[in-house]
């Protein structure tokens, strides 16, 4: 059974987010908040989780996953930026958005985008998960938490625990998130002189970018 990791969103609890961490390093996928929904994350570098990760979710491996990274230098190693989309990031980082940026290679090729090398990133305002990230100690590899077959994340610990109770190691409970998934802009064009594209719209607002 998934374990439940009860924290105070503003002000999280090392001891119980480090046990989470464990289950991290250990292959596991735990479900935790960010400032938009919740997500499902796993180490970076564990093909059998990110494996499961998308089962959980029911998407194959042209469905963009995403970097959760610690802040806008730690997402600099994972993808190619250059000062346009560095402006852009600057000002919509920490928050509710995902960027679609060629992945560099630290990224392994079997979690970027198959045809296109291309990775989602994204560095979350959320303390609790901030906390986790700096304690796991590398970037997770995550996805929004929308059931098989549905539309809408959850943001409900408890009834996500009920639902994946078998196939997640644990669940970080730090009260409802926002049930709005994270805006969702590519920004590949812009190495060309082209401009950025917003793929969905989400809890980030777009009018704060200029978009």
């Amino acid at each position: 059974m998934a374990q439940l990791f009860e924290v105070h969103p503003d002000n999280p609890h090392a001891r119980l987010l480090k046990q989470a961490a464990s289950l991290l390093a250990g292959g596991g996928v735990l479900a935790v908040p960010t400032d938009s929904s919740y997500a499902l994350a796993c180490r970076l570098d564990d093909k059998a989780a990110a494996d499961t990760l998308r089962r959980i979710r029911g998407i194959d491996d042209k469905h963009h996953l995403t970097l959760l990274c610690r802040d806008l230098s730690e997402l600099a190693n994972y993808a190619r930026v250059d000062n346009r989309q560095y402006r852009l990031l600057k000002a919509a980082t920490p928050g509710p958005y995902a960027f679609i940026l060629e992945a560099s290679k630290e990224v392994p090729r079997r979690v970027s985008h198959p045809s296109r090398k291309t990775i989602g990133l994204r560095v979350p305002e959320h303390r609790a998960l901030q906390m986790l990230l700096t304690l796991h100690g590398a970037p997770l590899l995550a996805t929004t938490l929308i059931p098989r077959d549905q539309t809408e994340p959850l943001n409900d610990a408890s009834a996500i625990r009920s639902l994946f109770e078998h196939q997640l190691a644990g669940v970080i409970d730090a009260g409802a998130c926002h049930q709005q998934p994270t805006t969702v802009i590519d920004l590949t064009a812009m190495q060309a002189g082209g401009e950025p594209a917003v793929l969905r719209l989400g809890r980030g607002d777009v009018a704060r970018l200029g978009l």
